[in-house]
């Protein structure tokens, strides 16, 4: 799967507009729906995005970055840079991971 870090600053700098619990599972690949509630649940937590309840048959819920989240744009968009750049070594390092556990007894 190729990556392009223009599509991660995309990510990260959508305007600030809320989306729905299903719009953000599509955009995450391998994330399972118990997964994401707990995480969205500690973020909101944290006050790192808020959680809105909008009354609408079905009931929707739509998720914001705070602006206490926001703060953390830079620094993990430098990560997300990071990764990029370094994606091949990380595979390899994760190939070679996966090499020594199934040769273990």
């Amino acid at each position: 799967m190729a990556h392009h870090a223009a599509d991660g600053q995309q990510r990260l700098n959508d305007g600030g507009k809320p989306h729905r619990f299903n719009a953000i599972m599509r955009r995450l690949e391998g994330v399972t729906h118990k997964a994401l509630t707990e995480a969205l649940r500690k973020l909101e937590r944290n006050g790192l995005i808020s959680r809105e309840v909008i009354d609408t048959s079905p009931i929707a819920v739509e998720y914001s970055i705070t602006p206490l989240g926001r703060t953390l744009q830079v620094p993990f968009g430098a990560v997300y840079e990071w990764a990029v750049a370094h994606l091949q070594e990380i595979e390899n390092a994760q190939a070679a991971f996966d090499a020594r556990r199934e040769q273990a007894p």
